[in-house]
């Protein structure tokens, strides 16, 4: 079944921070249209926060990725392609520097690509901001939780 996008937001959320607390750590999700931080990560033994931000996808691709910068915060990616209800969603999970290789790799030799705005957001040559994501682009990012341990010890 087709996800509303509003409810493919919702669920991808919710799935990553349940990945979290799985993990032992405390996870808030945080509501709203306008932010930037999807969901604030908490690690009472070490007294360390993180922002994930969630982005999650039902077809082949994340569309409009403008990024993260932050090194104290992960850009976590929920894949449903092909999922069944019973089963679980592929994560893939990136720190700003990740994102920078990204772009490197995939974006800024690109005819069309224009500029970065404040070092990572995309622009291309039409005006549009973002880019589009495609999980083999990502895939040595699957399942690399250690990424939120390493920030949060």
């Amino acid at each position: 079944m087709k996800l509303k996008k509003e409810n493919l937001s919702m669920a991808g959320e919710y799935a990553v921070a349940s990945e979290i607390c799985r993990r032992n750590f405390y996870a808030q999700v945080t509501l709203g249209h306008q932010k930037k931080t999807d969901i604030l990560v908490y690690n009472p033994d070490s007294g360390k926060e993180v922002g994930i931000e969630v982005k999650a996808k039902q077809g082949k691709e994340w569309p409009g990725i403008r990024g993260i910068n932050d090194r104290q915060a992960l850009l976590i990616f929920v894949d449903f392609e092909n999922k069944k209800d019973t089963e679980r969603p592929d994560f893939y999970v990136l720190t700003a520097d990740d994102w920078q290789d990204f772009l490197k790799k995939f974006v800024i030799n690109q005819p069309n690509f224009k500029e970065l705005i404040d070092g990572y957001i995309p622009v291309w040559k039409d005006g549009y901001k973002g880019t589009s994501v495609r999980p083999q682009q990502i895939a040595e990012h699957k399942e690399k939780w250690e990424k939120l341990k390493r920030l949060l010890a």
